[in-house]
């Protein structure tokens, strides 16, 4: 009986590993069309890999990090990227950074990265940071950052940093993704291409298509 049931269990926990090592694994993009016609595929990720033999040190590196941003945006901050498309040898490994520096009082919009959980440590400055829950809650998780102290933000959240202070502040920030995606949520909201419908907007947010001609007229820059 107990050779028995050792076999039942043995077995079960194969197929249990099959099933697990069978999984798709996570996205790294937006969306993947099947193709029906193989001419119009594409790898997955749009990126072949370079033959071993021909890497450099050069596919690994990246020289920027030690360098502030030039901030431009209105709302006083700027996002140094450092995943696949700065970093051709992150591609497959699921990590990337950035580096993320704020004018004073300088904000970092709330976002969402829908394919990462992002970990984040403030170098210089002092930051009050958080994110929100999903539906139905809703709850924030707020915290305020001084240099050396280290927050995550889940993935998919919707998440925000501000710098409190008078002085600039930088952060660096790890990501579980080679490409993390990123959608600003007054980007998306009101400067998507096409428009969304001000009846649909005015609706949702329960305000007069006013407000939501006049958010939509803004200058919507990409952080």
């Amino acid at each position: 009986m107990k050779s028995s049931m050792c076999y039942v269990v043995g077995v079960a926990l194969a197929l249990f590993s099959l099933c697990v090592s069978a999984t798709d694994p996570g996205s790294l993009q937006d969306f993947c069309v099947a193709a029906k016609n193989p001419n119009d595929a594409v790898f997955v990720n749009g990126l072949f890999c370079k033959d071993p033999a021909l890497a450099v040190a050069e596919d690994f590196f990246l020289p920027r990090f030690n360098k502030p941003g030039v901030i431009k945006s209105p709302v006083g901050s700027v996002v140094t990227q450092a995943n696949v498309a700065q970093i051709a040898g992150l591609n497959t490994l699921g990590i990337s950074m950035a580096r993320i520096d704020y004018a004073p009082k300088g904000l970092n919009p709330p976002h969402t990265h829908p394919r990462a959980t992002e970990i984040l440590v403030v170098l210089e400055g002092t930051l009050h940071v958080g994110f929100v829950t999903s539906n139905p809650d809703n709850k924030l998780f707020a915290k305020v950052l001084y240099k050396g102290d280290v927050f995550v933000f889940p993935e998919g959240l919707v998440h925000f940093q501000m710098n409190l202070e008078k002085t600039p502040a930088v952060a660096i920030s790890a990501l579980s993704s080679q490409n993390p995606g990123v959608i600003t949520i007054a980007n998306a909201v009101f400067g998507s291409k096409a428009p969304i419908s001000d009846d649909v907007l005015a609706k949702a947010f329960q305000v007069d298509k006013k407000v939501v001609d006049f958010l939509q007229s803004r200058f919507w820059m990409d952080n």
